[in-house]
């Protein structure tokens, strides 16, 4: 896949603080992306009947196969999740979109890229927690002697505000923003060092464009539980007092919770307690799909946003 230009159009191009919220806040047409909203769709779909298969093979004493299982799972959930984050980025940026067949392909070509970036952005949190560790074992060993207190408190603050930052940088930065780098066309050398500098220069700015998008996140999945619950509970009265169906609430709560047979009990015997789980379990990936969307394409809009400060500064 050729890197494809990070330019985009002037909406993206936030001047104040207000405009790049109103840029995240944009991500809501993520909605409108049915190609993304169908490879997120079949990606939980997959994810959900291997992760099953593996459970089942963990219960029968297959741990092996299970593994197998578990770890087709996290490839199906990885790449899925990149093909749609390749199809919201060409909505993001306004090229053109991409098929689907395409988007599955290319996100198995830089799939790996994701993986790297993530890999050794992890490292330095890691080497901030072992340096700690070793200076606190120095500060109680003999051969500190009289200075062991004075090194713990000086290693105290230090490794406080390192881990905090560290922890902050990785939560707010680098597990957001290395997808979307990847999806806008970066390599793996190019993407660390533009998490990098949005680290040294423009943390808090990214930390606060990500917990808008939580945010939103939050809104809209407590809209879509909203939703399905007053839903399920008007179909579970209609079913049984206008369809004559012996179906109790808990079986079609099963289904919209995202339970199995198992999960259902004896009830899931029945043919329409069969059906209610189906209908339930397309409701829950529906559920499950929105907030996704919400997420992956706030990222996008985030990464755009920090990408364009580069360019041009936010004005107060």
């Amino acid at each position: 896949m050729n890197p494809p230009s990070t330019h985009s159009p002037a909406q993206l191009q936030p001047q104040t603080p207000l405009d790049a919220l109103q840029a995240v806040i944009g991500s809501l047409d993520a909605l409108r992306n049915g190609r993304a909203l169908y490879v997120l769709l079949g990606t939980f779909t997959v994810t959900g009947l291997l992760l099953g298969m593996a459970q089942g093979a963990f219960a029968r004493g297959a741990t092996t196969w299970g593994v197998v299982q578990a770890g087709f799972a996290f490839f199906a959930a990885f790449y899925g999740a990149t093909a749609a984050g390749l199809l919201l980025m060409d909505q993001a940026m306004g090229r053109e979109r991409r098929e689907v067949v395409d988007a599955v392909a290319d996100a198995m070509a830089v799939g790996h890229r994701l993986l790297l970036v993530l890999l050794v952005a992890a490292i330095v949190p890691l080497l901030s927690v072992l340096a700690t560790a070793a200076l606190v074992m120095l500060a109680r060993t003999d051969v500190s002697g009289a200075l062991g207190p004075w090194l713990f408190a000086v290693t105290v603050p230090v490794a406080v505000v390192a881990i905090g930052v560290s922890g902050l940088a990785l939560t707010a930065v680098v597990v957001p923003l290395a997808g979307p780098a990847i999806w806008a066309g970066l390599g793996v050398r190019q993407a660390l060092g533009w998490l990098a500098m949005q680290v040294r220069r423009r943390l808090l700015l990214a930390a606060v464009l990500m917990a808008a998008v939580a945010g939103l996140t939050s809104i809209v999945g407590a809209l879509v539980a909203a939703v399905v619950m007053t839903g399920a509970r008007v179909v579970a009265l209609l079913g049984v007092f206008v369809g004559g169906i012996d179906l109790p609430p808990q079986q079609l709560m099963a289904g919209l919770f995202g339970h199995g047979m198992r999960g259902a009990g004896g009830t899931a015997a029945t043919p329409h307690g069969s059906a209610a789980l189906i209908g339930g379990g397309v409701v829950f990936a529906l559920a499950l799909v929105t907030p996704a969307l919400i997420t992956l394409r706030g990222a996008c809009a985030a990464f755009l946003v920090l990408q364009r400060t580069e360019q041009r500064p936010l004005q107060p």
